[in-house]
């Protein structure tokens, strides 16, 4: 029998996944740690932390297989977006931490951008119709506008999954996905960087990986000391699974154009893969892991869909975690159970899901969080399940924004599947009867597959029979008539409130300094 590795680093924990070639799960080990919140909107991660996920995730796996090296063909390593992408100096050591996917600070760097840059040759060029603090290059730009001897220090960006590839193995590479998703500088049209927008920009093309790798092929092997460190074989294969949201839609079968999925975690993208970006619509749009010269993955989403629900478990679920804590339930299916029986509309509730601003398709780092419609009748079930709702109503927009037909289903994967309530709620707000993964679908198993692709341990027929999507849980009427109603009201208050928004950022000091 042969094995695989999936390692992907994620937001808040670092997964890695050992898997035989028949599709079977023989370990798994999670490495949790915290993102750096310094300011209101900033985000930022020291890679140090990514590398020891990374190895101790693999180190454990390996060790609880009990596998031989010998018989483990590969791995790959996906990763969470990393923004700016890790500043690294000559020797490859961290200038700073990397300014993640979340992170709102380069706000009038968006606005020079749009004062002097071409936008329709940026567009043309790139595939993104927005510009936006949350693409990778307008982070770039704030390091090199708020911290010049950074800037000088920095020899190149490096995203998070490609540096831990190169600690494991000593090759320095960017997958497509990772280069797209910088956004500006990428050209999606000639799968390389763009020297049109990089020096619009006055950002050096040196400071980027000249070395671009599609996440079927090898990005690089173990070197002997990591493969000593991991338990495994000099040489093992390394790929690089790109982006992770990319990943996990191929961790569904995803080969082809045309499926709608949607991907739920700390943040949820939802995406169509295409042949071709779709435009005008808002949406965020890079090569896909996966045939990356011939494939996009056009997405929009919540920048804090389970975040939000993580706040609230955080915050006001103490005694349903002292619970967990004791072996008892998990939090969340606590706090699930409590609010099973709050009928759609949470007795009057909308929650607005925006508490890091918001990307596509609402683009505005303003954006704020809300409750609407509080009173004292209302319960902390009430609310939970008004939280619930809420990343519900973020999927509906993004649904919107792709202007297509979506066919008879869509797919959702993440951790919001283990709960059916919530499932059958994601039917009913959007209309669309939805289908989930049988085995969890994250990251890790598209990491698995592309690593078995990338070593010929697997064949594409092979990577397809895999993923089982369960049944069809289909939209109830009534329940859908009831949230159109809730929908509108959601999509109006963020249109009534806008300006308010802006005015709150102002006046308590979080827009960008």
């Amino acid at each position: 029998m042969k094995y695989l590795i999936g390692t992907d680093i994620g937001t808040s924990g670092t997964k890695s996944i050992l898997m035989d070639t028949n599709g079977h799960l023989v370990a798994q080990d999670l490495e949790e740690y915290d993102v750096l919140t310094p300011r209101p909107l900033w985000a930022e991660q020291w890679p140090d932390v990514w590398v020891k996920g990374v190895k101790d995730s693999i180190r454990a796996v390996v060790k609880e297989s009990g596998v031989a090296a010998a018989d483990i063909k590969g791995i790959g390593l996906s990763g969470l977006y990393g923004g700016s992408g890790i500043p690294v100096d000559k020797d490859m050591n961290p200038v700073r931490p990397d300014l993640i996917w979340m992170d709102r600070r380069a706000a009038k760097e968006t606005e020079w951008v749009k004062k002097h840059v071409d936008l329709d040759r940026l567009s043309e060029i790139t595939g993104n119709d927005v510009v936006d603090p949350y693409y990778g290059y307008t982070k770039v730009l704030w390091i090199k506008n708020h911290e010049p001897e950074n800037w000088k220090k920095t020899a190149l960006f490096l995203p998070p999954n490609n540096y831990a590839i190169y600690k494991l193995t000593g090759a320095v590479s960017i997958d497509y996905s990772a280069a797209g998703n910088i956004g500006g500088f990428y050209d999606i049209n000639k799968g390389t960087w763009s020297k049109e927008m990089m020096d619009a920009m006055g950002v050096p093309m040196d400071k980027m990986p000249q070395k671009f790798v599609d996440a079927t092929e090898i990005a690089g092997r173990l070197t002997a000391e990591a493969a000593e460190d991991l338990g495994l074989d000099e040489g093992t294969p390394v790929i690089a699974g790109g982006v992770d949201v990319g990943a996990a839609n191929i961790g569904m079968g995803v080969l082809e154009p045309g499926r709608y999925v949607a991907a739920i975690g700390s943040s949820m993208n939802a995406a169509l893969v295409s042949e071709k970006p779709i435009k005008g619509r808002g949406m965020i749009v890079w090569p896909y892991p996966y045939k990356s010269r011939d494939l996009v993955y056009n997405f929009s989403g919540s920048a804090t869909a389970g975040a939000i629900t993580k706040w609230f478990r955080d915050n006001f679920g103490d005694a349903e975690v002292a619970v967990q804590n004791q072996g008892g339930k998990n939090a969340y299916v606590t706090l699930g159970e409590e609010a099973k029986d709050v009928p759609a509309g949470s007795r009057g509730l909308v929650v607005l899901p925006y508490f890091m601003g918001e990307r596509a398709p609402v683009w505005n780092s303003d954006a704020k969080g809300m409750v609407f419609g509080l009173s004292l009748v209302h319960t902390k079930a009430d609310l939970f399940h008004a939280f619930e709702e809420a990343v519900c109503y973020a999927l509906r927009h993004s649904i919107e924004s792709t202007g297509r037909d979506l066919g008879d289903y869509i797919v959702i994967a993440g951790g919001v599947t283990h709960s059916q309530a919530w499932v059958q709620m994601f039917a009913d707000v959007t209309g669309y009867a939805v289908r989930t993964p049988v085995d969890d679908a994250e990251a890790n198993l598209g990491d698995v597959m592309l690593a078995g692709l990338a070593t010929d341990t697997l064949t594409t027929d092979e990577v397809q029979k895999w993923q089982v999507l369960g049944d069809k849980v289909e939209p109830r009427a009534a329940q859908h008539a009831t949230y159109d109603q809730y929908y509108q009201l959601y999509r109006n208050l963020y249109k009534d409130l806008g300006d308010d928004m802006h005015d709150l950022s102002l006046i308590s000091g979080i827009e960008e300094s």
